[in-house]
């Protein structure tokens, strides 16, 4: 039987959503993979899936699968389709949620201009919570790719992510090197590889390859990992505007030990149905 979808983007990073609330909803790597897929599917960088929570205190389970077929931890631009998703399919009236997500609790919050806010959890630092392969934590790595040394910040939103500072985002080798180090030995589960550009205390531009997906326009929870990573090095305030290839994201964190915050848009693009049998 053909199931209801809705294509939506947040700052152009798009996904696939499916309601598992009103409907037991079956996805393997390689129906995700179709689905996925911009030629022979409906084409998107993520597939999300809202379900019942199994947790205390959850309104909702968030699954995020990347376009490879495999299955993630967090998702910040897809955190914030998520609470417009649910609202618009009148799953709930709150304006702000417990989501359930393989990482922990999330709290993704409308605003009255339209736009969402998330409570995106507080950085993890040490190199064991990422998961890498370092002996002690640092501010700044060395990481050998290709051969040449790299400086790196690493650190964890939920999942892994790796922000080297270059001085062009539009020339930074995201496509080359980013492939690399997203599969680089000491991350065990690989990791996103950001490009960060400082403008000034208040502004970045970022590129980032997602593991699993590629290069995609925005990534949520990689302007957060940015921001904190030039934080950390004392190259930016605690409000921050990133600008992605897809929009801008706005990003606020008053240091270690506190919840990164994100705000920034979520857009519906279209509705249909699909038959998942089919794939």
């Amino acid at each position: 039987m053909p199931v209801p979808f809705t294509k939506m983007h947040g700052a152009g990073n798009d996904f696939v959503v499916f309601d598992g609330v009103s409907r037991p909803i079956q996805l393997t790597a390689q129906k995700i993979r179709r689905l996925a897929d911009r030629h022979f599917g409906i084409g998107c960088d993520q597939v999300l899936l809202v379900e019942r929570p199994t947790a205390a205190g959850a309104d909702f389970r968030y699954r995020i699968f990347n376009a490879d077929g495999g299955e993630v931890e967090q998702c910040g631009n897809g955190a914030r389709c998520f609470v417009r998703f649910v609202r618009d399919q009148q799953l709930t009236a709150k304006d702000e949620i417990a989501v359930e997500t393989l990482a922990g609790l999330i709290y993704p919050r409308l605003e009255a201009d339209g736009g969402v806010s998330v409570n995106m959890g507080v950085p993890r630092f040490e190199p064991a919570e990422v998961p890498f392969e370092a002996a002690t934590r640092e501010t700044v790595y060395d990481l050998e790719v290709d051969g040449r040394n790299v400086k790196v910040s690493v650190l964890s939103m939920g999942n892994p992510h790796v922000v080297q500072i270059v001085p062009d985002a539009d020339a930074a080798p995201v496509n080359t090197q980013g492939a690399q180090i997203e599969r680089h030995p000491r991350f065990p589960r690989r990791v996103n590889a950001g490009y960060m550009q400082v403008v000034d205390r208040r502004h970045i531009r970022l590129r980032v390859y997602e593991r699993g997906a590629g290069e995609t326009l925005a990534c949520g929870t990689g302007a957060c990992a940015a921001m904190v990573a030039g934080r950390q090095r004392g190259l930016l305030d605690d409000k921050v505007e990133v600008k992605l290839s897809g929009g801008t994201l706005r990003v606020s964190w008053a240091g270690e030990g506190q919840p990164v915050w994100m705000t920034g848009p979520a857009i519906t693009v279209f509705e249909g149905t699909i038959d998942l049998e089919k794939l």
